[in-house]
């Protein structure tokens, strides 16, 4: 059975993602510092090794100027 990490709903969801840091501009080193994480983090999530969580979502979504709704 496929993890949920994995599912092709999630795969969207961290696309979207890494699409609007693309689109404000920003490197995953500057996204990071953001957020007060390694750049590693913001590479593990854009590659789906880390799972985000609602709070975290919300965090990027604030840094890329867009409605969390907007990545699900």
């Amino acid at each position: 059975m496929e993890k949920t990490i994995y599912s092709k709903e999630y795969k969207k969801v961290i696309h979207r993602l890494r699409q609007a840091r693309l689109e404000a501009g920003l490197t995953q080193v500057q996204v990071a510092k953001l957020l007060k994480k390694p750049q590693s983090y913001v590479s593990k999530v854009e590659s789906g090794e880390q799972r985000l969580d609602v709070v975290e979502l919300k965090q990027f979504a604030s840094i890329y100027k867009k409605s969390p709704n907007q990545f699900l």
